[in-house]
Formats: C-alpha cells, structure tokens, sequence
C-alpha cells in the first residue's frame, strides 16, 4: 500500500539531479506555483518528526516496512492515488503540504559519495526553474548567490537537520521493538469482505504499554511520546482518505454506486 517511491539513482520527484553554479546557471531563474504537479499521483510522501504536529491533522501516518523505516503520511490508499491533488497539481483542499514536497526542484546532495560536504542541487527538468523572463534570479550579477537561492539553501539545511532527528526517533522506536507490521481495515457493512492494507508499519500500543516508566518518563520531556500519539491518532484518517478516495471512483473494486454514495 504505501512505499517510499525510489529511483535507484534519485529521490522521489526528481528527474534528474545537477549542483548549482554560478557560471553554468547565472542567467536562471526560479519560479513560484500554485500547483505541485510533481506530487499529483503520488500518495504517501516522506516526512520529519517536527512536522508530525502539523501532518496528522489532515493525513495518517505510517512508516515504511523492511529495515531503516522512514515516515510517510498517506495522501491515498493506493499507489497512483492522491485524493488532494488534481492530474494538474491543484491542492483541492488547503491541507498541509510536507517540507519534502515544498523544497522541490532543489536539495542538498552529495555531489560524491565520499564527500562529505553537501552542495546545493537543482533538478533541471523542473519547470520551475531554467531560463525564463519571469521569476526570481538565482544569482546576482556579480555571481553572488542571491536571496531566492540564500533562502533555498537554509530551507534545504533545515530540512537536513529535521532529517537528523527524524533518524535518532526512528532509531529509538528501533531500539525498543515498538514497530510492527500494519494492517488497516475497513468495512463498508455492505456485505462485502473489507479492503485490506498492508505493506507498511506501525507502533504497537500493546509494546508501548511495556515500556518502562524512566524510558516514558525521558521520551515525554525530550518531545519523543507526543509524536508517538500524534502517528497513533492520525491513524483514525484513514477512513476520511478512504472516502475521499470512494467518491473520486478511485477505489480498485469498489462497485460504482457504493463510490457515489461513499
């Protein structure tokens, strides 16, 4: 049901991959939008443990399965589904849109991978950014970074850092066995056998209950027991994307009357 979507070679989004330089890309430009046609189709996105807050108001949230999981909200039950986003990338619903998804076209990469220092990357293919008459300049003309790309870069690096955290949390969750696989149910009292998903994990509440008071009693003042309930409570949106995605006739299987009544 919910993978992280990977190219071998790129991330999730990103087409192609190249560093930012003042000589090869001094007349670029970068432009804003209104529509993310990059997530439409896509439905689970990766996200940090600080956005969690904010995420689990309008998505569930799950963590990839096999080793080193990662976080992912689901925007769609089914991989191609994303109930909040047009063909066109039109958000149908003011929702909150993951950092993962605002820093596209740029990120920060590795230009080798025995490099330490990270660089600035851009993916070309974006329309988001290239020559253009209009947008913001990526550089001065004095090739100085400009204020557009100086507000890239700090927002890359804090997403960086936000990654950071994101492993040292999927770490302790590791460490103390609280994930297991998943599995959602949902019956539609039709009659019918209800469609399960799997293919992802999720905190077990049975395992949580175990753990002893000290490690409870750190996680609740380094921040750690919040974000645990917050995944664990967003889990009850499951049935609001199910809808959402019954009404779109977007449910594999699902007769076309039990959408439109959905």
């Amino acid at each position: 049901m919910a993978s992280a979507p990977q190219n071998p070679a790129l991330p999730l989004f990103y087409k192609d991959l190249i560093p930012l330089n003042s000589q090869q890309h001094s007349s670029w430009k970068t432009r804003s939008t209104d529509k993310a046609t990059w997530l439409a189709g896509i439905n689970s996105v990766p996200l940090t443990v600080e956005e969690f807050p904010q995420a689990q108001r309008n998505f569930p949230i799950i963590f990839t399965a096999g080793p080193d999981p990662i976080p992912l909200v689901l925007m769609g039950m089914n991989e191609g589904v994303n109930v909040f986003v047009d063909e066109d990338g039109t958000l149908k619903d003011p929702v909150y849109i993951p950092a993962y998804v605002r820093r596209y076209p740029f990120m920060l990469a590795r230009l080798r991978q025995d490099a330490e220092e990270l660089s600035l990357c851009i993916d070309p293919t974006s329309d988001l950014v290239g020559e253009m008459e209009d947008g913001q300049p990526l550089f001065t003309e004095d090739g100085q970074a400009s204020d557009a790309t100086t507000n890239m870069l700090k927002f890359c690096e804090n997403f960086e850092i936000a990654g950071t955290k994101t492993a040292q949390f999927m770490a302790e969750l590791t460490k103390h066995k609280l994930l297991m696989d998943g599995e959602l149910n949902i019956d539609l009292g039709n009659g019918q056998p209800p469609f399960n998903y799997r293919g992802f994990q999720m905190i077990d509440e049975n395992k949580l209950r175990e753990v002893r008071g000290d490690v409870l009693r750190q996680w609740n003042q380094n921040g750690m027991l919040p974000l645990i309930y917050a995944h664990l409570f967003s889990l009850e949106l499951v049935r609001d994307i199910f809808g959402r995605q019954a009404s779109q006739g977007k449910v594999p299987n699902l007769p076309l009357q039990t959408s439109e009544n959905a």
